[in-house]
């Protein structure tokens, strides 16, 4: 699965930015709140329009504190996925609780350097693990390698059948880098500036597909 981000569009043509990736599994929409990240981009009232404007599934990204109180309001509003982190919260299972009786999937995040292994029992409560790659806040960052790591874990719990969720990962994806993002077990690619740094973005898109299929395909 590829998810564009839309950090990396032109936010004053949402509309055409959005049709310029028809063919994406997701819509990676990050929402930073200028608190727990130190950026400030969008939040309730553009994912609204955002809605009203694709057929893609909205993946909504919380990089920000309070999602207790913020998120439901996203899975209300219409997103498939709403994810936060996993450092803004005492109880994320309850937040997890309260997206998906909001009527959306819901996702946890963790930054570069949180551990998986205190989250690993909680998982079964999530739909989807986000592993940051880099540090959250900004696009166009490098790639952070270590993070694979957390991503093989759950793979295996995954395939193990202890666990039934999407493997995200998000920072720094590119055509050189998602090779070793799909050889961890990743199920779910955000691209960002990959994406809408080319001149087809629709096609980029297909092309980073190809290339996670082709080393699946190697796997087996």
């Amino acid at each position: 699965m590829i998810a564009p981000s839309i950090l990396s569009a032109d936010f004053a043509n949402l509309a055409a930015e959005l049709k310029a990736i028809e063919g994406s599994d997701w819509v990676h929409v990050d929402v930073m709140d200028n608190h727990f990240v130190p950026n400030l981009t969008l939040g309730l009232p553009v994912v609204q329009s955002i809605l009203k404007v694709t057929d893609i599934p909205v993946d909504c990204h919380l990089m920000i504190e309070n999602p207790e109180r913020w998120a439901p309001g996203y899975a209300e509003a219409g997103a498939y996925n709403v994810t936060f982190h996993a450092e803004t919260t005492d109880n994320p299972i309850a937040v997890a609780r309260d997206i998906r009786a909001a009527g959306a999937k819901a996702g946890l995040s963790v930054k570069p350097n949180t551990p998986i292994e205190p989250y690993l029992e909680i998982l079964k409560e999530f739909d989807t693990l986000l592993v940051m790659s880099v540090e959250p806040g900004f696009g166009g960052q490098s790639f952070i390698p270590h993070v694979l790591e957390k991503a093989r874990v759950v793979r295996n719990l995954v395939d193990a059948g202890e666990l039934r969720l999407v493997v995200e990962i998000d920072g720094g994806i590119n055509m050189d880098t998602i090779e070793q993002a799909a050889e961890a077990g990743v199920d779910c690619f955000v691209a960002g500036s990959a994406v809408y740094g080319t001149s087809d973005p629709a096609a980029t898109v297909e092309t980073l597909r190809q290339k996670v299929v082709a080393v699946e395909t190697a796997a087996e």
